[in-house]
């Protein structure tokens, strides 16, 4: 199934390594095109992988994805760093939705215990940024929660699912820490926050459709009912 799903992910990891690249390259005007090609990317390898199966759209992880790319948008221009952080905590309250609806791995009925880590890691991030966060103390405390939960619930689909949301959470932690917390300095931040969340992402689309084609037999699909059942 590997090899199947790697042609339509191709074009998504060929931009993510081009948008790497040029983060230490430039210029500014392409990093920020080729941000811009990333989701879209994204978006296209699920429906392409999926449509030969003719399984239904998970259409919670399009809108994951979607709202991804409008935050990532977003926070390529000064002064839209609120707007940007709504796009993605849409995206995270997507994946929620996600996550939820996707059936868990066989025989699992709760969260394993070691999703309790990102109630640990909670408690580490305000306690590092609430100081210096101020009137953006309630906003990114909701983020963080959100994000919290996200990590928790792929990681309750295990597999390659659960290491993207532990990979998102290490991103935007990142990025949170480069944007809030007083003497911060890492030479590789730019680097680590979207190598990791261009991971994250990858990896989520992945799982979600590995384990979509693998519930759905080749052949039509199975009506409206399936429809309306999809994640």
């Amino acid at each position: 199934m590997t090899d199947r799903l790697l042609r339509f992910f191709l074009p998504y990891l060929l931009l993510s390594l081009l948008h790497l690249v040029l983060l230490h390259t430039g210029p500014g005007q392409a990093i920020t095109l080729s941000k811009a090609l990333l989701m879209p990317a994204l978006v296209f390898a699920v429906i392409a992988a999926l449509r030969p199966m003719r399984t239904p759209t998970p259409w919670w992880l399009i809108a994951a994805i979607v709202a991804s790319w409008a935050g990532d948008v977003l926070l390529s221009f000064p002064g839209f760093f609120v707007p940007g952080l709504l796009g993605f905590l849409v995206a995270h309250l997507a994946y929620v939705v996600l996550f939820l609806k996707l059936p868990a791995p066989a025989g699992r009925t709760r969260l394993p215990m070691w999703t309790l880590v990102y109630v640990g890691w909670y408690g580490v991030f305000l306690a590092l940024l609430a100081p210096h966060l101020g009137a953006l103390l309630m906003p990114v405390a909701l983020y963080g929660a959100v994000l919290g939960l996200v990590g928790a619930l792929a990681g309750g689909r295990g597999g390659l699912i659960a290491l993207g949301g532990a990979l998102f959470v290490v991103s935007d932690s990142v990025l949170a820490l480069g944007r809030f917390l007083p003497g911060y300095e890492f030479a590789l931040h730019d680097l680590v926050v979207m190598l990791s969340y261009l991971a994250a992402q990858g990896l989520i689309a992945w799982g979600v459709v590995s384990a979509l084609r693998a519930r759905a037999p080749f052949g039509p699909a199975r009506g409206r009912r399936a429809s309306a059942t999809a994640p």
